[in-house]
């Protein structure tokens, strides 16, 4: 019996649409010559890749999902979720390790947070440093 998740995150629909449209694109190429048709995997590929891809959220655990295969993770190992410079958020386990959860953004965090019934804490703007005030002259 498989139980379902909380939420779930997946990649954008935009790479569904651009892999459909590159099946398209390839479909007169792998038609013309029969030693072209293996190009046809590369566009199903990526099509399957971006349904599977992503993260489910459950109330005990992460399972990050890729194109084969997945990872479970569960929320005790998380010592912490963190961000990069292009908004991807990573998660941090407590042996050092770093996982990228799959189609969780700084943008819908606080929804997975939510979610699996956690909280963001105030720490998180600890880090930042004030800016110095203007010297007046």
């Amino acid at each position: 019996m498989s139980r379902r998740p909380t939420v779930r995150v997946r990649q954008s629909g935009t790479a569904l649409v651009a892999a459909g449209i590159a099946f398209v694109g390839t479909v007169p190429f792998a038609g013309g010559t029969p030693a072209l048709a293996p190009l046809l995997l590369i566009p199903l590929a990526v099509l399957a890749w971006a349904w599977r891809a992503g993260t489910d959220v459950f109330p005990d655990e992460l399972v990050v999902r890729a194109l084969i295969g997945g990872s479970r993770v569960p929320w005790d190992r998380i010592t912490e979720l963190a961000p990069d410079r292009r908004g991807r958020v990573s998660a941090l386990l407590d042996n050092g390790n770093t996982i990228r959860l799959t189609g969780i953004t700084r943008d819908n965090l606080h929804l997975v947070l939510a979610a699996a019934g956690k909280s963001a804490t105030a720490d998180d703007d600890a880090d930042v440093e004030p800016e110095p005030a203007a010297a007046e002259q």
